[in-house]
């Protein structure tokens, strides 16, 4: 799980830093961003993080993790290009795959403490 820890929480924080820079431009600077609100381009870039996790969780044969945040990704993307129907969707899908990210990152957390693969 160390080598997982250290590119998701690379990948997080570049994701993070990307999306403070467009809010702090959007807010200070100017309201729009390469033509685009910055809020929902901020949403975007996050999104793309989160694919971008998990895509290196499966590059790493942690496919539990890669699927979980892949849903995460998906969930966003019906949230963010939806209306009506499909953000219920999406958020549905956020709940779950976050939830399911949540359960399988305590479990591995409780792994590593007791010893056991």
């Amino acid at each position: 799980m160390d080598e997982s820890a250290d590119f998701q929480g690379t990948t997080i924080g570049v994701g993070t830093l990307l999306v403070v820079a467009v809010l702090a431009y959007g807010t200070f600077i100017s309201p729009s961003v390469a033509g685009y609100e910055p809020l929902t381009l901020a949403g975007w870039i996050f999104a793309l993080t989160l694919a971008a996790v998990a895509i290196l969780h499966a590059s790493v044969t942690q496919y539990d993790l890669a699927g979980g945040f892949g849903g995460v990704a998906v969930g966003w993307l019906f949230v963010l290009s939806g209306s009506g129907a499909q953000v219920l969707v999406g958020l549905a899908v956020l709940l779950v795959s976050g939830g399911y990210v949540v359960l399988v990152t305590r479990r591995r957390s409780r792994d590593a403490q007791s010893g056991t693969t």
